[in-house]
């Protein structure tokens, strides 16, 4: 491009001087080979930003490839500890069960053994009452 710059520089400077050697078809010439030389460094241009627009789809797929990863890997994460959270929780949840179910066992345990020693309290006080003999459960019929 240089080149025709300077090429074009000498041919305008014979035509302002008037000088019988220059050619008017030589200066259209040059412009041709302007239009040409143009034509080359946008055909350049546009073949460099295709292989740029190429460059950038195949990074934007890598990074996609790479987040969907990275998500799957978390995802599967969760699942993981959702699932170890869940078999916890059931653990823990049968232990409650497990005691409660104890718990009620011994409360009707006690139940029986209050009812037990009321009834022989009930007895001995009537016992040492006078009432020997009589049931506690009948009453006296005077």
């Amino acid at each position: 491009m240089e080149a025709l710059l300077s090429q074009f520089t000498f041919l305008s400077d014979q035509a302002l001087q008037g000088n019988k050697n220059f050619d008017p078809s030589a200066m259209e010439d040059l412009m041709k080979l302007f239009e040409i030389e143009s034509y080359k460094a946008w055909a350049a241009l546009e073949l460099e930003e295709e292989k740029q627009v190429k460059g950038a789809e195949i990074t934007m797929q890598q990074a996609e490839d790479y987040f969907d990863s990275v998500m799957e890997t978390a995802v599967d994460e969760f699942r993981r500890f959702e699932e170890e959270m869940e078999r916890e929780s059931k653990a823990e949840l049968s232990g409650v069960d497990d005691t409660a179910e104890k718990v009620k066992k011994m409360g009707d345990l006690m139940e029986k053994g209050a009812n037990i020693a009321s009834k022989l309290y009930v007895e001995a006080a009537m016992k040492s009452a006078g009432f020997n003999g009589l049931s506690p459960n009948k009453v006296h019929p005077s």
